[in-house]
């Protein structure tokens, strides 16, 4: 700054004024350069938008492959699977006839005049199914009621842990229990002169089941919302009465999944029943009597059998049979919980 004194009569008078106006092109190349930075930061975020998107949108595409791939590799799996079981099976017809195969009270495939009637292994496995359901249901259902509704929490937490455990024993292991075991008390208690039997192989194959129907219904009712709970008793009932009349009810489509899950592992069991059910290919008309179930007939006999015989085929088909049963158990599953589901809304 620069200061002018001027003389005006007695008075100073002090003007200040700028000695060099300011110059205005540096700020305007400064913000010329601010905008060009902008802009070139602008153009790079949005490229490496476009590119991230492109990413996401490839790996979203490999992806959706990868899952389509495996999926029709399943199905393309199972659909090879029928198509082998159907034919191996099928060709059993051409020597036994469909009603002497189904309705036959004999299974004699290595006699000199062989017979293939697998009426006595259909009937030992129902009866094994039957023996099971009676025993696992109610103590499974139960068990989960407890766990999620009554059981302290330190309790729930302990009870889960063994359950889980004895999922993961082997079924070997319980046959060999069953053998040691199980087969002599059920012996002493019904006084029978040999404790391999039906009986003996319902128990251990509804020791077997309850894990999956305990785990399933007790997710089933923990899953409820609280508002169940808390309207019932609100209402005045007990805690018994809501437990019975409001969440069992309310919770009946998982409950009968978990039911269902637990028939098809006891009708497909085969390792356990064929160590302690005695084998024999006879028509049961008791629980403590000894049996055959299909499974196990196709797990003692397949090995022993000559390839593409008439005994090797039957084995395939009574593997359709059984399938077809299995298929059956599903359907009826379904059309109760479709109708659970109905009645819920």
């Amino acid at each position: 700054m620069k200061e002018q004194s001027v003389t005006t009569g007695n008075r100073l008078v002090v003007s200040r004024g700028h000695a060099n106006p300011p110059k205005q092109e540096p700020l305007q190349n400064a913000t010329n350069e601010s905008t060009d930075t902008i802009t070139n930061s602008r153009s790079f975020a949005h490229g490496k938008n476009l590119k991230s998107k492109f990413t996401n949108r490839l790996s979203e595409f490999i992806i959706e492959k990868i899952i389509f791939i495996l999926g029709m590799t399943s199905i393309v799996i199972l659909a090879l699977i029928f198509i082998f079981l159907i034919s191996s099976g099928f060709s059993v017809f051409k020597d036994v006839p469909l009603i002497d195969f189904l309705t036959g009270r004999f299974w004699y495939p290595n006699s000199v005049n062989p017979q293939f009637g697998i009426l006595p292994l259909i009937l030992g496995s129902l009866w094994v199914t039957a023996g099971a359901i009676l025993i696992s249901v109610p103590i499974g259902v139960g068990c989960a009621i407890f766990i999620a509704e009554v059981a302290p929490p330190k309790t729930r937490t302990s009870l889960k842990v063994v359950i889980e455990f004895l999922s993961a024993i082997p079924s070997v292991v319980l046959g060999f229990i069953g053998i040691m075991v199980l087969s002599n008390w059920v012996r002493l208690s019904f006084d029978l002169s040999s404790g391999f039997t039906l009986l003996t192989g319902s128990i251990l194959v509804a020791f077997m089941a309850m894990p999956t129907i305990i785990s399933i219904s007790d997710d089933a009712i923990s899953s409820l919302p609280k508002e169940y709970r808390e309207a019932s008793l609100a209402l005045g009932a007990t805690r018994l009465e809501t437990i019975f009349h409001v969440l069992v009810p309310a919770a009946s489509s998982g409950i009968v999944a978990g039911v269902m899950l637990g028939i098809g592992r006891a009708i497909g069991e085969t390792m356990t029943v064929m160590m302690v059910t005695g084998n024999a290919a006879r028509i049961p008309t008791s629980l403590l009597q000894s049996g055959r179930t299909m499974t196990a007939t196709i797990a003692a006999e397949m090995g022993d059998t000559v390839r593409q015989s008439t005994h090797y085929h039957s084995l395939f088909a009574i593997g359709i049979v059984l399938l077809i049963m299995t298929s059956c158990i599903n359907l009826v599953a379904d059309y109760v919980l479709r109708r659970a589901q109905k009645g819920d809304r």
